[in-house]
């Protein structure tokens, strides 16, 4: 499942950065993804290559 592209009106926003490296059995990343969520925003873990980092991403109009 692949995640949904931005509209030409919708931007991505980075909410948070988390590095990929995190201790075995920890998600922060997605943590702080669900606890946006929980807050009503539409918040995305995506990864970044480039950089080996879990970004948390929100789009925005």
């Amino acid at each position: 499942m692949s995640a949904p592209t931005p509209t030409p009106d919708q931007q991505r926003t980075v909410l948070e950065r988390f590095p990929a490296g995190a201790p075995r059995g920890s998600w922060p990343a997605e943590e702080f993804a669900a606890a946006r969520r929980d807050q009503g925003i539409n918040a995305r873990v995506v990864m970044d290559l480039a950089t080996d980092q879990f970004l948390v991403v929100a789009d925005t109009p």
